[in-house]
């Protein structure tokens, strides 16, 4: 980061550099664990940041319990396994694994083709459930795979009987159509994969791939979840007044102001979730605030997910500002604090 955030968190730190404010850092990545991304943000600001302050997509997860004994296949890149392991998951099943046990389900690049027919597969376990954590480095596979498991009701080496619906339960983090890398345009994300997996269930069933949870911004369990670590985090710091507001900064009116704002709608335990949007990643505004923060945020195009309706009000944000320094001036302004 530049040195916005860097003075973003000065503000934030007392004299020893320990954060003086409740924070958690929400992100929809999903492909790594929360010690590694701590770590990566302790280095990129300068200070230390702990795993109990970092929301990945999947964190919520933890809460899952009624999953955790169940045999999962789990989608995604990164140490999938560890990550499940690490929310609680303790019988997990990869697409790599599914592959090797079933070697003639993955057609697609005939260099993996198996040469000769394999014998027949025994004792792999029937899946009961599946993760899909984040965008699979080789969709074809995970997309062909993860259709069989939900066709097959979990035992994708059997005779298809009639196709099972409702289908096996899928637990899916991180539905953002399009990220922010280094190219001039947004990359595809783990939205872009659902979107394929959804259509493509549609196309063969002629049903609607339902989810048992769709976690990660701007869903709401992920809020919840982002409050009850704040709550957490005031009682360590020997807060003794209760949190009354949260302000929530994001660069993306789709995920992060959307999901602040649905938030907003839901509360029960808070006054208020006031959503800021700067304008240093996917949102980029020409110049000067507009006066009307509709103008910058309406979008002719629905970029969001199918399950989450879209109503124009929810992409607009409480305040626009440059960037996240700005951000916590507001909210000190806002708190009337130095």
């Amino acid at each position: 980061p530049g040195p916005a955030p860097r003075r973003a968190f000065q503000r934030l730190a007392d004299g020893s550099g320990r954060l003086r404010v409740p924070v958690v850092f929400l992100t929809n990545a999903g492909n790594c664990l929360r010690s590694d991304k701590a770590q990566e943000l302790s280095r990129a600001l300068e200070m230390q940041v702990s795993p109990e302050q970092v929301i990945l997509s999947h964190s919520p997860l933890q809460l899952f319990s009624q999953f955790h004994q169940k045999c999962m296949l789990v989608a995604g890149q990164g140490p999938v396994e560890e990550i499940a392991h690490n929310l609680g998951f303790k019988h997990v099943v990869t697409i790599e694994a599914l592959r090797k046990a079933y070697p003639l389900l993955d057609m697609v690049d005939q260099s993996r083709r198996p040469k000769e027919l394999p014998p027949p597969t025994t004792g792999f376990p029937t899946i009961e459930g599946v993760i899909l954590f984040g965008e699979p480095v080789r969709w074809e596979t995970s997309l062909q795979l993860i259709i069989d498991v939900l066709l097959s009701n979990g035992n994708p080496g059997a005779e298809p009987q009639d196709v099972p619906y409702p289908h096996l339960p899928i637990l899916a983090c991180n539905m953002d159509l399009l990220w922010m890398a280094e190219a001039k345009m947004p990359r595809f994300g783990h939205g872009t994969f659902l979107l394929c997996l959804e259509d493509i269930y549609k196309k063969v069933t002629g049903r609607e791939l339902k989810y048992e949870a769709l976690i990660g911004k701007p869903s709401t369990v992920t809020y919840r979840y982002a409050e009850y670590l704040i709550k957490q985090q005031a009682e360590k710091q020997g807060w003794k007044a209760p949190i009354r507001r949260l302000y929530a900064v994001g660069d993306n009116p789709m995920s992060d102001v959307y999901g602040a704002n649905l938030y907003n709608n839901y509360l029960n335990s808070v006054e208020s979730c006031d959503s800021i949007l700067v304008c240093t990643g996917v949102y980029r505004r020409d110049d000067g605030v507009p006066s009307k923060t509709e103008q910058c945020t309406t979008e002719a195009v629905f970029h969001g997910h199918r399950d989450f309706c879209f109503d124009p009000s929810l992409v607009q944000a409480s305040y626009i500002v440059q960037d996240v320094n700005d951000a916590v001036q507001l909210a000190f302004k806002k708190e009337n604090w130095s």
